[in-house]
């Protein structure tokens, strides 16, 4: 009950803010806070490449060593409607949460939309184990509050990569907390099903990547410029209208010999996420 309240909370704060005109300046401000922690690295696009290298590397062989195997065998053991319906059940949790997101965004008609697609597959599809929805025409539009911030006027800030977590960026690793508040786990307040559902979800997400993975294998010279390009990429921009923000690095950025990639649950979305063409890469940033 208590995630419910929370949930209700977070819906309420959504409508107060996006009916204020002093939203799109929230994410500026903390974005100036970051800068005068953070200097001027904060400006630029991988100051830390060199330490993400590292890190990037180390989720490559915990991946090769543990995702990647325990993916597979799920992928060859559960039957595929099965995994499906896995897939849809977590989908369904992030529509809930990308409908707040929307709100928050001021973008009222989408949100409704997504609130929409979750009361049908919640209820019709069974706790979102079928996609209901999508056959109704309501399409997912998955948002989280990283794209919330930069709706709100925050740019996306220099790359980094994490342990466990992969690709990231100033403003999403400060998302980040917010974000997990609303993952599957946190929904039960048990701890041994909290870890279960946690690790089912992880596993179910790297599963979805394991042809991706493979492919990009074959084709990437340095795969960490590949992905952070990638994710930078997508991350920048809005496709809900004309105003795209593309983050690639310019010539400036050294491009050592290829490191393994990080964790390919993380690591893999971004190659097959940009929703738009790439642009110069010395188009502009923030």
């Amino acid at each position: 009950m208590n995630r419910v309240i929370r949930l209700l909370v977070l819906f309420t704060l959504a409508l107060g803010l996006a009916g204020c005109q002093t939203v799109k300046g929230v994410g500026s401000r903390i974005e100036r806070a970051v800068d005068k922690v953070m200097g001027s690295k904060g400006q630029r696009l991988d100051p830390w490449e060199s330490w993400n290298r590292k890190v990037f590397a180390f989720n490559e062989k915990l991946d090769e060593a543990v995702l990647k195997p325990v993916a597979t065998a799920y992928t060859e053991i559960v039957p595929s409607p099965v995994r499906t319906g896995i897939d849809n059940f977590f989908g369904n949790i992030g529509d809930a949460w990308s409908a707040i997101n929307l709100f928050l965004q001021g973008r009222f008609k989408a949100g409704v939309e997504q609130g929409m697609r979750f009361a049908v597959n919640s209820t019709l599809g069974l706790a979102g184990v079928l996609d209901i929805a999508t056959e109704a025409g309501l399409e997912k539009n998955s948002q989280d509050f990283g794209k919330t911030l930069g709706k709100w006027g925050m740019g996306t800030g220099a790359y980094i990569v994490w342990p466990l977590f992969g690709p990231s960026s100033v403003r999403d690793s400060l998302a980040l907390p917010v974000d997990w508040q609303a993952s599957p786990g946190v929904i039960f307040d048990d701890g041994r099903k909290k870890v279960a559902i946690t690790a089912l979800s992880l596993i179910n997400t790297r599963s979805n990547f394991l042809r991706a993975g493979e492919m990009l294998d074959g084709i990437a010279l340095d795969k960490y410029t590949f992905y952070r390009d990638a994710y930078l990429q997508r991350r920048g921009s809005f496709d809900d209208d004309d105003e795209i923000e593309v983050l690639v690095p310019g010539s400036g950025a050294s491009a050592p010999a290829a490191t393994a990639p990080a964790s390919a649950a993380a690591a893999s979305e971004p190659a097959i996420g940009v929703k738009k063409p790439a642009e110069p890469a010395s188009a502009a940033t923030r």
